[in-house]
């Protein structure tokens, strides 16, 4: 799973902690370091919501494409 690689990477390049990220899109920091950690995939509501967060697109998190 390439989600979980990415929004690590979109949150470090922001300097977010794990709580900030979590405060911002709805969710409990444990959620983000499963997602992170790719022990489990987020649901799409939050992957639309992390999407417009870091600016890129839903196929960008989901692997679908590079860009």
């Amino acid at each position: 799973m390439i989600i979980g690689k990415r929004i690590k990477e979109l949150r470090l390049e922001k300097g977010l902690s794990l709580q900030k990220l979590a405060n911002e899109i709805g969710v409990d920091k444990h959620a983000i370091i499963y997602w992170e950690q790719e022990i489990n995939e987020p649901k799409a509501n939050y992957i639309v919501k992390l999407a417009q967060y870091f600016g890129v697109t839903t196929d960008y998190l989901l692997g679908l494409t590079d860009e």
